[in-house]
């Protein structure tokens, strides 16, 4: 099973975005029992909130189904419980680190780096841009699932 954690400021945005996209993703390859999949913040601002409308818009725009879901902020246990710790963008990284420690075993990414172009994914929250945010979280998943299937780790 793949332990899958992603991870934002804020967990209202992006992280519960992606969580919910490789979700549908991996119900639609029959593959739900290969993995757990949740969404973290790396700060506590948003903890106990629902996801953005923005984020709520865009899902059902693209037919993707997603639960209740409440924000809740990264703590140091979750290194040992995921297999996977995977950041929007450079910050999110840097503070993933401040909270886990050392990443020992290799466990944390950026999203976008297991795709052809690698890069921050943008915060809608701040530029209001949920679409490109969809399409960056959508390439980044289906990379990093593609990476999974090759067995590169």
């Amino acid at each position: 099973m793949f332990k899958v954690l992603f991870v934002c400021l804020g967990n209202i945005c992006r992280s519960p975005m992606a969580e919910f996209v490789v979700k549908d993703l991996v119900k639609k390859q029959g593959l739900e029992q290969e993995f757990q999949i949740e969404s973290a913040a790396t700060s506590s601002e948003e903890v106990g909130n629902g996801m953005h409308y923005g984020t709520r818009a865009k899902l059902e725009e693209k037919q993707i189904r997603y639960g209740e879901k409440k924000a809740r902020k990264l703590v140091k246990e979750d290194y040992e419980k995921f297999d996977y710790i995977l950041g929007m963008e450079n910050s999110n990284i840097q503070n993933i680190h401040k909270i886990v420690g050392e990443d020992g075993k290799n466990k944390v990414y950026r999203l976008l780096d297991f795709s052809q172009n690698p890069r921050d994914i943008a915060d809608p929250w701040y530029t209001g841009n949920f679409d490109v945010t969809f399409d960056d979280v959508l390439e980044g998943c289906q990379a990093f699932l593609e990476f999974l299937k090759k067995g590169e780790k």
